[in-house]
């Protein structure tokens, strides 16, 4: 079986998990399209690698069923406030596939070109950000700092961990606990944009925030 065969074969079964989503609550809808998109993601692994597609669809659906995160009306509120709270900041507020919540901000909003201090403008995000984690102590916090590809990694590593960093002691500072947060920092490593235009190179200057609802709570 060929590669298109075997997308054909993902595609179908990932449309058949999610055929039977219409009757189902918004949780098991999730899981569901999980399901449909592991299966998808199952089907071409398997065929690059050299493996069945039928076995890596069944393999990759059951990995999108299991998801380590819920998306309860918890979170739908919080993405709510928080898309309230950034609108117009140029800010993204987005639920993942893994259905985490996550706060996509660029330079300009939160941190000077090679700097970790947080801007001043970045403040009153971050307030309504750690007033809505205090009221949802259920949620786990992983910030991802990341720079553009101008100078050396010994200078882009350190300062995208450094701003991850930063924005984490500013939420403890507002009563988050720093146990809840995890920080990365990834450099110039996962760019979003080319790095060949000054506004790509914007873009890829930035914060990730996410937040996730653990099982089981």
């Amino acid at each position: 079986m060929n590669l298109r065969q075997h997308l054909l074969l993902g595609t179908t079964i990932s449309a058949l998990f999610l055929s039977g989503c219409v009757t189902m609550s918004d949780t098991q809808r999730r899981t569901a399209t999980g399901a449909g998109v592991g299966a998808l993601a199952g089907a071409v692994i398997s065929s690059s690698t050299g493996g069945k597609a039928g076995t890596g669809a069944v393999i990759g659906a059951g990995v999108g069923a299991l998801g380590t995160y819920i998306w309860s009306q918890n979170m739908e509120r919080q993405k709510r406030e928080m898309e309230q709270a950034t609108q117009g900041t140029g800010i993204a507020v987005s639920q993942t596939a893994d259905n985490q919540l996550k706060l996509d901000i660029p330079s300009d909003i939160s941190f000077d070109v090679g700097r970790s201090n947080v801007k001043g403008n970045f403040a009153p995000v971050l307030d309504r950000f750690a007033a809505s984690l205090r009221a949802n102590q259920s949620t786990d916090v992983r910030i991802v700092g990341h720079t553009d590809n101008t100078g050396s990694d010994a200078v882009n590593n350190p300062l995208s961990l450094e701003r991850a960093n930063s924005t984490r002691s500013y939420l403890t500072t507002r009563g988050v606990s720093g146990a809840r947060i995890q920080t990365e920092g990834q450099g110039s490593y996962q760019p979003i944009a080319s790095n060949a235009s000054a506004d790509g190179r914007a873009r890829n200057r930035r914060v990730e925030i996410f937040v996730g609802e653990r099982t089981g709570n």
